[in-house]
């Protein structure tokens, strides 16, 4: 009886575990973060990298999106959007605070 309980039991455990939600390694977004210059794209990438779990990080200033690839069981997009509003730069859901706007450079104050 006790070996009929234990493999029900970890029968039942391994099904609960494969239910999981998994989180990808590698998930891949595009994120809108307003920007003008090279230097904002410095500061733009520089700040995603910063958020641990994102392995690549290239803004276009032709379209302004930040196309990353990161590891969701490390960070969220959330965690990369607040990385990079820190850093002066709107996002799509977060928007920088006002001092972090004011320090960028003259050329890199896009239109709010």
């Amino acid at each position: 009886m006790k070996k009929i309980m234990i493999v029900l039991l970890v029968s039942l455990f391994g099904f609960a575990v494969q239910a999981q939600e998994k989180k990808n390694k590698n998930a891949k977004a595009d994120v809108e973060v307003k920007g003008n210059c090279d230097m904002c794209k410095k500061r733009i990438e520089k700040a995603a990298y910063s958020v641990a779990g994102v392995k690549s990080a290239v803004w276009h200033s032709e379209d302004q999106v930040l196309h990353l690839v990161y590891n969701e069981q490390k960070c969220s997009m959330a965690e990369v959007e607040k990385a990079v509003a820190k850093a002066g730069h709107d996002t799509k859901d977060v928007k920088a605070p006002v001092e972090s706007y004011d320090s960028l450079h003259e050329c890199c104050q896009y239109d709010r």
